[in-house]
């Protein structure tokens, strides 16, 4: 599955102000930006990614997911502070 269905399903679904997906096979990695983030637990969060992803993750064209959401101010800190030299 190619990462911009991912990305393409979870801003149809969420309505981020950003999503990131890398990967690779069956393996990916999700970095998602929203405020909806805000005030919900880091279970509360993945299960929001996963929801909208489900029916790939059932049959097995998702395998694995790596999550990180975040709300706007936190990603700009995070960028800040990981950028890439």
């Amino acid at each position: 599955m190619d990462p911009k269905e991912i990305e393409q399903i979870l801003q149809e679904a969420l309505a981020l102000d950003e999503v990131h997906v890398k990967g690779e096979g069956s393996h990916y990695q999700v970095i998602a930006v929203s405020d909806v983030f805000a005030d919900c637990s880091r279970v509360k969060q993945q299960q929001m990614i996963y929801a909208p992803l489900a029916d790939k993750i059932a049959d097995g064209t998702i395998h694995a997911l790596s999550i990180k959401a975040y709300t706007p101010e936190k990603w700009r800190r995070e960028k800040m502070l990981n950028m890439p030299s």
